[in-house]
């Protein structure tokens, strides 16, 4: 099965196949089947942004589509970024919007720097089937960058049972662990039991 990718973040797409490689599912950029959209997020969660991207991507090419909403809910700035944490400050960069982050972080105590990253992935299909998962992983905010691996936040974010950062474990690791990961999946289950609906 084809499932077009809405998204244009080429980490988001490599995390993507290698947790879908033992599927039946082929993962395709949005260039690759001849669109170039740019879905205006103006969800307020990740569950109405994530559907929004799914069903444009859908609805422009004509294959079922897959988008991934994702962010870092940090508890002491009352769930800031969330929804925007691609956006966080205004800035256009990881690096900028790390670094705006741990700004934000300066006074927070370590024993009030809990987090989460959150991921809510939507398939949308031309017959009018939806598949909705969320995926959550627990972690503390640094208080200062960790690791080159990754992107986004991961530099910052602490997994306090195996005490690095995403940024510093291996791809591998980061991908049996993560909120994606644990989206995936909920996502594969859920895709599996729609396929096996769908021969029947």
């Amino acid at each position: 099965m084809k499932l077009v990718l809405a998204s244009k973040n080429k980490g988001k797409l490599r995390e993507l196949q290698a947790m879908l490689r033992d599927t039946p599912v082929e993962v395709l950029l949005e260039s690759q089947v001849g669109i170039d959209l740019e879905v205006e997020e103006t969800g307020t969660t990740f569950e109405e942004n994530s559907r929004l991207k799914a069903m444009a991507v859908m609805q422009a090419s004509g294959l079922p589509a897959i988008a991934d909403d994702s962010g870092l809910v940090v508890d002491a700035l009352d769930g800031a970024p969330g929804v925007y944490s691609a956006r966080y400050g205004g800035l256009d960069s990881d690096a900028a919007r790390t670094a705006y982050l741990l700004k934000n972080m300066e006074q927070v105590p370590d024993d009030r720097r809990t987090a989460r990253f959150v991921s809510v992935i939507t398939a949308c299909f031309p017959d009018g089937r939806e598949i909705q998962v969320r995926g959550e992983c627990e972690g503390i905010i640094t208080r200062e960058v960790r690791g080159d691996g990754g992107f986004g936040y991961d530099p910052i974010f602490l997994v306090p049972s195996l005490g690095q950062t995403f940024g510093e474990l291996p791809a591998e690791e980061k991908n049996q662990i993560s909120h994606r990961a644990k989206a995936l999946e909920r996502f594969t289950e859920q895709l599996n039991k729609e396929l096996q609906y769908a021969d029947k």
